[in-house]
């Protein structure tokens, strides 16, 4: 693997901004890649792998915390895997199919980015530090709310494997306005979840051929400690403005891929 500082410091930038604010590194990342040249059909897959790597380290420190509910992780994960590998193979049946392939891998990671740019904008403004009004009530105990659990991860599952976007953030709300948990089991569950379904998703596209794999260790040498230099700045840097304002470029970014 041949060491890119452009690529590196990329990777610095994306760590930094998800350690200090906890927008998803998918959410910040897949844009940033388009911008640079890479076919949107390999960022997402790169994406992917790279995610798979920090949500492991993040998935670690919250078991060893005991910080994950894994009844809710694995029947999330019972929907969103199938469905996630399937995205993904979607995007390989583009390719062999439509000489428009990448168009249109590009125009559903721009409607997956509004929608979860949208998702952080609503949890920052709306939901945090205020009583949140539960929209149902499930447990994944229950055969019933099991397998609306199971459709809804599907869904979004499947927007993860085509985008490679949404596997912390659409999750977190779901998880937020549906199971009960308290807030650091939420955050646990959700990353371990997320670290299940994006593992998958990857082994799906690297079987496809769409990961750039220098890419995504040069990503990785940079963003480990853009994590930690993030991480330690929490509470010292106005990381809420900051994170509103990331959300609406990603937004707007978004929009510009739709159009």
């Amino acid at each position: 693997m041949q060491f890119s500082i452009t690529t590196a410091l990329v990777g610095l930038l994306v760590g930094f901004f998800v350690g200090l604010t906890g927008v998803g590194g998918g959410v910040i990342l897949a844009p940033i890649l388009i911008s640079m040249g890479i076919a949107p059909s390999v960022a997402v897959g790169t994406d992917l792998v790279y995610g798979s790597i920090t949500k492991l380290v993040g998935t670690v420190r919250n078991v060893r915390d005991k910080r994950v509910d894994w009844p809710w992780a694995l029947t999330l994960a019972a929907g969103s895997i199938p469905a996630g590998i399937a995205g993904s193979y979607l995007i390989a049946y583009f390719r062999n199919h439509d000489s428009n392939a990448e168009s249109i891998v590009l125009h559903c990671l721009g409607g997956v980015l509004v929608i979860a740019a949208s998702a952080n904008v609503v949890s920052e403004l709306f939901v945090k530090g205020k009583t949140v009004v539960y929209w149902a009530d499930w447990t994944p105990i229950d055969s019933k709310s099991r397998l609306k659990v199971m459709f809804v991860g599907a869904i979004i599952g499947l927007m993860v494997g085509l985008t490679s976007v949404g596997s912390g953030s659409l999750f977190a709300m779901l998880l937020m306005f549906t199971s009960r948990l308290p807030m650091q089991k939420l955050v646990g569950t959700d990353i371990a979840h997320a670290m299940l379904l994006v593992t998958a998703s990857s082994l799906a596209h690297i079987d496809i051929g769409t990961v750039n794999y220098a890419l995504a260790g040069n990503l990785l040498i940079g963003s480990i400690p853009g994590v930690l230099i993030g991480g330690r700045l929490m509470g010292i840097v106005p990381a809420r403005n900051m994170k509103l304002m990331i959300c609406v470029l990603v937004l707007l970014a978004g929009v510009k891929m739709l159009a």
